[in-house]
């Protein structure tokens, strides 16, 4: 059974342990720029001034769950009902609650049926795929109480919870990722660094799916094109901006993704272009004409071929801009050095590129979401004759994210070693309870 510390209004995940391992509470976070603790604004521009150092980044993950009961191919509760089954034990009081774990990350349950899982601030990209992980086995556990009641209660179902950008009901869901960055001057100025390379990283690290289209049905990098508007916003339900601005520099335009290698090069290489946006490194001109329009061009090319407008008239490939970054991040930390994980994402990156540049997807093929799932569907396609239209591959699509680890299509190939790890299942074991270190609060004083 979950232990939980207590319920609470919900919070940014990188707001989540305020207190000390006595259990007193840590001091404040002596924040070399004043006001509140917490990640602050950025202000970055190809030839910006310095934004301010950053001794030690924090990251945090927010992924929002789908749960859903079945049998026999039929529902047989609804979502709200499957939310009581599923967290019921959890908290009281219904909607509108927010769960302080013991590991400091938080379950936010404004919509019982789709829970959302905000990872403690971490440290390092490792731990933050770590904690990520951990808050799928959190979900698990509580997935498998709920079975227990289910037939304890004689009602026939199964409960499934899937780590999806889609809905069982085809609804929008996703991630959001959070970056302790500099803070001095203003964020509009961050758009010119920051937003070419998030819409182009769906190449590198988008989750994948299976979209319907009048045309048919094509294979996507992501989900997320078509949810979100252009540029960056206060507002995150009223506009759904790329990146939001409202405290912190908190990204929209992410994919939910089950590799766990997938996660730390997205995080990995956001990190990396926002330390070279922190130290003013002379970034090439490739702002985009239309972000929101260039999401969806990207998504719809899993070759990374497709040409996109940039502002000043020029068409460039999602490969080339990639390869831009890449480039300008291998020079970087070849001057500044770089940690193992640093060299690690560097070449991971480098690796993805080369494998969808040359076609040859198999080099990446335990590693990157939408690989592993797309090669994974062409296989289910071809043993079976179906086209990629059939309910059959959009039910494959689905479970793909399920985060049961003995039924979940991700886990399957895990255990066949068809997908590549960075964490280790003991670490991930403890991160349901135990917080991450370093901390802000933990090293204030």
């Amino acid at each position: 059974m979950l232990t939980v510390l207590a319920p609470a209004r919900p919070e940014h995940p990188a707001r989540s342990h305020r207190s000390q391992a006595d259990g007193t509470p840590a001091p404040k976070f002596p924040h070399p720029w004043g006001g509140r603790a917490g990640p602050h604004r950025v202000a970055v521009g190809r030839c910006a001034p310095s934004l301010g150092h950053v001794d030690q980044r924090f990251f945090g993950l927010r992924n929002q769950y789908s749960a859903v009961v079945s049998a026999g191919g039929q529902r047989q509760l609804s979502p709200q009902e499957v939310g009581r089954r599923l967290f019921g034990p959890v908290v009281s009081g219904g909607l509108g609650s927010s769960v302080l774990l013991p590991n400091g990350g938080r379950l936010h349950l404004e919509a019982v049926s789709c829970p959302e899982y905000a990872t403690p601030e971490c440290g390092s990209v490792l731990d933050l795929v770590v904690h990520d992980k951990a808050g799928e086995r959190i979900l698990e556990g509580l997935l498998a109480d709920a079975g227990q009641r289910l037939r304890e209660e004689g009602t026939a179902g199964d409960i499934s919870v899937f780590k999806s950008n889609t809905g069982p009901a085809g609804n929008s869901s996703g991630c959001q990722e959070d970056y302790l960055a500099g803070r001095r001057g203003e964020f509009g100025r961050l758009a010119g660094i920051l937003i070419p390379f998030l819409v182009t990283r769906q190449i590198i690290c988008g989750a994948g799916t299976v979209v319907q289209t009048p045309r048919g049905a094509v294979y996507c990098l992501s989900r997320r094109a078509g949810h979100t508007g252009n540029g960056l916003s206060p507002a995150i339900t009223r506009s759904r901006p790329l990146i939001s601005t409202r405290d912190e520099l908190r990204v929209i335009v992410s994919d939910s993704t089950m590799s766990e290698t997938t996660t730390m090069l997205k995080a990995g290489a956001t990190d990396l272009v926002l330390r070279m946006a922190e130290a003013a490194t002379v970034m090439p001109g490739l702002t985009l004409d239309n972000p929101a329009q260039a999401l969806g061009e990207v998504s719809r090319d899993i070759t990374g071929r497709s040409q996109v407008r940039l502002a000043d008239g020029r068409q460039m490939s999602a490969l080339d801009i990639q390869r831009e970054y890449l480039a300008k991040a291998r020079d970087f930390t070849g001057k500044r050095g770089a940690d193992p994980a640093s060299r690690r994402v560097l070449g991971i990156w480098e690796r993805t590129l080369d494998a969808i540049g040359t076609g040859n997807l198999d080099t990446i093929a335990r590693e990157i979401d939408w690989v592993i799932k797309y090669q994974l569907i062409e296989r289910y396609r071809a043993t079976h004759d179906l086209p990629l239209s059939a309910p059959q591959v959009a039910q494959a699509d689905l479970a793909y994210h399920d985060v049961h680890r003995g039924r979940g299509l991700y886990y399957q190939l895990q255990r066949g070693d068809a997908a590549g790890r960075t964490a280790r299942d003991i670490d991930i074991f403890e991160a349901k309870t135990v917080p991450p270190l370093p901390s802000r609060y933990r090293q204030a004083g």
